[in-house]
């Protein structure tokens, strides 16, 4: 795809979205469920389904997928994508990249060792291997792109809104 073919497929949602702006808020959803055999979630990817479980360095076989591998994979997917759409619409000389990202986590915060130690990842580094010829201010612009609009990498820099509920379909006993 060129740049000329990325701007006439996105134009019309571009125009859309100015319109109304209602039309570009969507809800993307993700669903799972606990295996009843193992300490386990199915997740459904639309695809297939995946099995996230217990990192072997919280007492986990290795067989499972683990969500911070995961996360980092939902990282360097949408970082690949986004750097890839960049480079097109910039018609960026790219003739491959690869993306990579790594994250330190401390265990003890997630097993409940110490409570100094935080439970998720104290750092996460991003990195694209380029293989172009353009100028180094060309590749500062794309990568300063591809940071401002790669959906993940935003979402863990800015920390959006959270909430939990749980829903028992139960009733409960009455003592």
């Amino acid at each position: 795809m060129n740049a000329d073919e990325l701007k006439s497929l996105q134009a019309p949602l571009k125009q859309g979205y100015r319109d109304d702006p209602a039309q570009a808020l969507i809800t993307l959803r993700a669903k799972g469920s606990i295996d009843e055999q193992s300490i386990a979630c199915k997740v459904e990817t639309g695809r297939a389904l995946s099995v996230a479980g217990l990192h072997p360095a919280t007492g986990g076989t290795g067989l499972e997928l683990c969500s911070g591998d995961m996360l980092l994979e939902a990282l360097v997917a949408c970082a690949g994508v986004t750097l890839k759409a960049v480079a097109t619409a910039l018609e960026f000389r790219l003739e491959g990249a690869a993306v990579e990202a790594e994250g330190d986590l401390d265990f003890r915060g997630t097993l409940g060792v110490a409570k100094d130690a935080p439970v998720g990842f104290r750092a996460i580094r991003l990195r694209f291997d380029l293989d172009t010829d353009e100028p180094q201010d060309r590749i500062d612009t794309l990568i300063k792109l591809t940071e401002r609009y790669c959906v993940v990498f935003q979402t863990i820099n800015s920390k959006p809104e959270l909430s939990v509920k749980a829903k028992n379909h139960r009733p409960t006993a009455k003592l």
